[in-house]
Parts: C-alpha cells; structure tokens; sequence
C-alpha cells in the first residue's frame, strides 16, 4: 500500500470481492460527492468510487455566493460550508481605476479540496467511499456492473458518472464529448498579500478588464483561509506570450494588464503557486444509455469567467438524487426511458442553456471590438455606475425596487 493517500490505494486482499449497492457514484469531485452525501442520507446504499482518498487541492471553484447559497441551504450542505469556508458580504467592484459599484450578499471563499472534503464528510458512514480506479464498465436495463484496480467488483442499478472532464469511461461506453469552443477562456489563481504585512483594505474586489486588446474579462479577490485569493479571467489565445508572463512574472503582468488596481493592492506578492487552466466549451453524444447518467462537467463545461458552473452542478445534484433516483429505484429496471427524464428535466435544461449562453455573453462583452458591442459595453457599466450611485444618496431604495418587482 502506498504512503500517499492522493493516489489509489488498490488492496490487493480485497481482490474477487463483489460489492452489491443501489446507486454506484464514480468520481469523487464535488458533483460525486455531493451526490453521494444527498443520496446516502435519504437511506439508499450508495458507494463513492474514487483513487483518491483525500482529493488534491485543484484550481477549481472557490468561490460560493448568490442562488447557489440556497441550493446548499436547500440539500442540507450550508452548515459545513460555513465551517470550512471564509466568509465576505461586500465587493468592491472597480475599472479603470474607479468605482462602478459595491456589491452586498453573503458569500463564501475556500479551496477546492476543502469543497470537496466538507461534502465527503457529510456522507453518514464513511466507509461508502472506496478508494480505488474503475477500470471497465458495463451498462444494461437491469444490473450495472464495474471493475475496479484492485480486483474488486461492483454490482449497481444505477451508476452516476461524476467523472468532470475525464471521459475514458464514457468512451467505453460509445459516449464522446463533442467540443463547442476550443480553448474558450484561459483562468489563474493564486494568492496574494502585501509585502509589509498589512490587510488589504477591502474584504472582497472585483477588477474588470479596461482595454478590448488584453482580453481580460475580470480579476476577483476573495478571501480564504491561506489568505487573499485572486482568480484572473481572460478570453485570449491559450499559447499567447503573456500567458508565460502570467506565470513568471505574475505581479508586474497583471498590473500591466490592469493598471488601476495599483492603488488598490499596493506592493503586493504572489505568495503560492500560480495555476492556470485553459477551458473549452463542451457537451457529450451518446449520453442517452440504460443504468447510466452523467452530471455536472462529466455531461457539459462551462465558462467559469460566468460563474455558472457550480449553479449547473446543485441542478443536477438536486434533480437527480432527490427527484429521479429516488423514483426511479422504486421500480424494476432502470431504462432509457427512466433515464431519459433526468436529462429531459425542464431546471437541468435551463440551466445548461443559461450556461452556455453566459459563456458567449462574457466573451462577447469582453473582446468583441464591433460597435454594437462597444456601446453595449458602455451601458452596462455606465448602469452600473449611476444605480450605484443613486443608492448611496438614497441607501435602500435599490433592494425596494428589486423586492417590488418580486412581488
């Protein structure tokens, strides 16, 4: 058995033993996780197969605030999100150097591996996660069948592929992701603080991009636990020079690119590694398969310069396992036709929509250079600008007219 507990652990004892459970989740991100926890407290025997006992700490989401809240209120997850996660209730949101607006809710900030260990420890017995790798695979209206590296097996009515973007398994299974956007956004995260040790002078800032040439859609800074997170998104040629700029040279890049955020930060350093992630735009075919079904990025990506990606992920996590699965295990077999209805869902095919369309609106807004987009991008933050500041001479009569229109 290996040391390292973030690879796979294949137990060479267990080898021949076949594992019997209602609903066999493979992959243990934060979709599979999720999953697992939401079914295995509502009672059915679950199994999360994953090679990684304690996941790595990836540059994924960070950031939770807004719907996605109640989503986590909503499948019971808000409480351990507040144990593990920083909070902040106001950004500071500027470009150019000034003000556009000041942007007021709860919101939380943490690592990806802290998202993904607080779901895994709300699942009610801990031994449901095995720690191994699925090598082989089989589907049909009946019984599911896995196989996994250390010689075990798994027997399932139904399998959920939590894979994210991986897809040899799906591959097996005549399931291929189809690519909408190559390279779509390039996005890097790191963590800074300032050089004499001092707070910065905002809990939270948002930076947008101020020329069409660079490409960049916004910087956010949000904090947790190892400090002052900083995520930057950009539509822009992955094998562009100042992607190496970005890396190598990260403080003096970024204020180039977005000169008036000098004020704001001060002498300031990257204080870990930088990480970057190239992004493209997504979906699968062939996905329509007895005893099988994909959610979060194992089904479609998403831009996360649009912030929709955890929002598509809960819609799945929520209509899967407290609609469809539930339901679907009260009868025998588990068929196209039962598959079907998750993927026909009216919430999940909003919300993939909304997500792709975003994804093209932040581009858009961002790099088109034509004169319908020029002035677009004018008004929307000239908008933003005097609503802002219209609140601050009558503070509250913004959240009245948003509560009026609701009503």
């Amino acid at each position: 058995m290996t040391t390292d507990r973030t690879v796979s652990e294949p137990i060479a004892a267990a080898g021949g033993v076949t594992i019997a459970t209602d609903i066999a989740i493979v992959g243990g991100g934060l979709a599979g996780s999720l999953a697992a926890a939401v079914l295995a407290r509502a009672g059915h025997r679950v199994v999360l197969v994953d090679k990684r006992a304690v996941y790595p700490d990836e540059f994924r989401v960070e950031k939770i605030g807004g719907h996605q809240l109640e989503a986590f209120r909503r499948l019971g997850f808000i409480r351990g999100l507040e144990s593990a996660a920083c909070p902040y209730d106001r950004v500071l949101n500027i470009r150019e150097g000034k003000v556009v607006d000041v942007s007021v809710g709860q919101a939380y900030g943490l690592s990806y591996a802290d998202l993904v260990a607080m779901a895994r420890s709300q699942l009610p017995d801990p031994s449901s996660l095995i720690v191994d790798e699925v090598t082989a695979i089989s589907c049909s209206d009946d019984v599911q069948h896995l196989e996994l590296a250390s010689g075990r097996r798994v027997t399932a009515r139904l399998i959920v592929l939590a894979t994210g973007m991986s897809g040899v398994l799906g591959y097996k299974l005549g399931i291929r992701r189809r690519v909408l956007a190559a390279g779509h956004s390039v996005s890097f995260g790191f963590t800074i603080a300032r050089r004499d040790g001092a707070p910065f002078d905002f809990k939270a800032l948002t930076c947008y991009g101020e020329r069409i040439a660079d490409g960049v859609d916004y910087l956010s800074l949000f904090p947790i636990r190892a400090g002052m997170r900083a995520n930057l998104f950009m539509f822009r040629d992955p094998a562009d020079p100042i992607m190496r700029d970005l890396r190598r040279e990260t403080e003096a890049t970024v204020l180039r690119l977005l000169p008036g955020l000098q004020t704001y930060l001060g002498d300031f350093r990257v204080v870990d590694r930088i990480r970057n992630w190239v992004m493209d735009l997504s979906v699968v075919e062939g996905h329509l398969q007895p005893g099988v079904v994909l959610i979060g990025d194992a089904f479609q990506t998403n831009c996360p310069a649009a912030g929709t990606g955890v929002a598509r992920l809960l819609v799945d996590v929520e209509r899967l396992c407290i609609e469809y699965a539930p339901r679907w295990l009260m009868t025998p077999g588990m068929s196209r036709e039962k598959i079907s209805e998750f993927y026909a869902d009216r919430d999940k095919i909003a919300a993939d929509q909304q997500s792709l369309k975003m994804a093209r609106f932040r581009q858009a807004l961002t790099s088109r250079d034509d004169i319908g987009w020029d002035v677009r991008r004018r008004l929307h933050f000239l908008r933003r600008s005097i609503t802002h500041r219209v609140d601050q001479m009558r503070p509250g009569w913004l959240a009245h007219v948003r509560s009026a229109l609701r009503a």
